[in-house]
């Protein structure tokens, strides 16, 4: 089971990377040790000082067709914001 799933590449989280914070999504069931010794040993010229989690929510998704309203939601998943100590991350090289 894969720890990392994607790296999270949005404006926000482009402003968090000048400041050294990266976000990923991350395996449901992971925790913040296992996600620390995923990032150390995915790039290895970093150090991580610090991992903060979040679950987030599904949104609900409305489709209007010719058939009626069709209704959804959207899938959720974990969210890690990495804090680096030293070295740095080029998310951009694999996009």
């Amino acid at each position: 089971m894969s720890i990392l799933i994607e790296p999270l590449l949005t404006e926000k989280t482009a402003r968090l990377m000048e400041a050294g914070h990266y976000a990923f999504k991350v395996a449901k069931d992971a925790n913040k040790i296992q996600i620390r010794a995923a990032i150390e040993e995915r790039y290895p010229d970093v150090e991580v000082k610090e991992v903060r989690t979040m679950v987030v929510r599904g949104k609900r998704r409305r489709q209007f067709t010719r058939k009626g309203v069709v209704q959804g939601r959207t899938g959720g998943y974990k969210k890690a914001v990495v804090t680096l100590r030293s070295g740095e991350i080029d998310l951009y090289e694999a996009v």
